[in-house]
């Protein structure tokens, strides 16, 4: 994951506020909504509303599918609503809260964060609120949304969605589950396996791994299910794991399961194929183009949505039986 340093975090986000011109994604299927998609893109917003300027700070972003689906939403609604976006990311907290004050004294139209680390954050985020710029949290910290002061949290609440993994190991007949958390600190991936936990009728032990260096990723998991023969399924928290995951449990001998959260085209693939169990899936697409939609809605009209409650975008959960309907939309790189 690509890192800006502290001196040139303001500089980073200027030179993308400056860029120019969106790829715009269709938003639903069928080839008509896919032509009029394209027609925006070409030609322009389908409202005339002032050119406003909307900013998104993730935790995570650059080379992970999941949030290049986020962005493909945030696209489609920023240029179906004549807006300007722009995108950095950083997965160290302090830079993330950083970026975010870089957007503010670019004097943004509208900010869309999200909380993976929310005491990095919440300073950050105050400042936005105060300078009047309207705040929508996403994918992470709803439980810190609206004390921050966002208008409101779209994404899945984690908590619900690992109780629905849990029941789904339970369902498949599961005894003792491996949850591999990718990065310390981050609470949405804590509440992720805590979730199973608490409602898996069997064993789950949490492994630790460093998310940014995939080899040590395989090394980890392999070691564990080597030492561990009672571990029949692995629960990976990002769809990039799973497939790391399946090579660590081939090169271990096991037969154990591999289960994730979150979809894309290879979780797609790989459930149609069998070498994933089950998916978990939030709906990124979702999650970015609400989000800049609602801010569009909240300046145009002061709309709000939620009334003070999270948008929940998930959790499904995907077998293979759904496999052939979601690669499409995978594929494209809106599921």
């Amino acid at each position: 994951m690509a890192r800006a340093g502290t001196k040139a975090l303001g500089a980073l986000l200027a030179v993308v506020l400056g860029a120019a011109g969106l790829a715009g994604c269709s938003s639903t299927g069928g080839k008509r909504a896919e032509d009029r998609a394209e027609k925006l893109a070409a030609n322009g917003s389908a409202v005339n509303t002032p050119h406003w300027t909307f900013a998104m700070v993730t935790h995570s972003g650059a080379g992970d599918t999941f949030w290049d689906i986020v962005q493909s939403g945030a696209k489609q609604a920023a240029a179906k609503d004549n807006i300007k976006f722009v995108y950095s990311s950083s997965d160290q907290g302090d830079q993330q809260a950083q970026l975010v004050q870089a957007a503010i004294d670019q004097h943004v139209d509208g900010l869309v964060v999200t909380l993976a680390k929310p005491d990095a954050m919440k300073a950050a985020v105050a400042k936005a609120v105060k300078a009047g710029i309207p705040v929508i949290t996403i994918n992470s910290g709803a439980a810190e949304s609206e004390q921050f002061g966002a208008l409101t949290h779209i994404g899945q609440d984690e908590t619900v969605a690992g109780n629905a993994v849990g029941d789904a190991l339970n369902g498949r007949g599961k005894k003792h589950a491996l949850c591999v958390l990718h990065e310390q600190g981050n609470v949405g991936l804590e509440q992720r396996c805590a979730g199973a936990k608490s409602t898996f009728h069997g064993t789950m032990d949490n492994l630790y791994v460093n998310g940014t260096n995939m080899p040590d990723v395989l090394s980890a998991i392999q070691a564990k299910l080597q030492s561990d023969g009672s571990i029949d399924s692995v629960v990976t928290l990002g769809a990039p794991f799973a497939d790391t995951a399946a090579k660590a449990r081939q090169q271990a001998g096991s037969k154990a399961e591999i289960d994730t959260f979150d979809l894309n085209a290879q979780v797609a693939a790989s459930l149609k194929s069998g070498t994933i169990g089950f998916a978990v899936d939030q709906q990124p697409y979702l999650q970015g183009y609400e989000a800049i939609d609602l801010l569009w809605l909240h300046r145009y009209n002061n709309d709000t949505l939620g009334g003070g409650r999270p948008v929940l975008t998930g959790p499904q959960i995907v077998t293979k039986d759904d496999a052939d309907a979601l690669l499409a939309y995978a594929r494209r790189g809106t599921r």
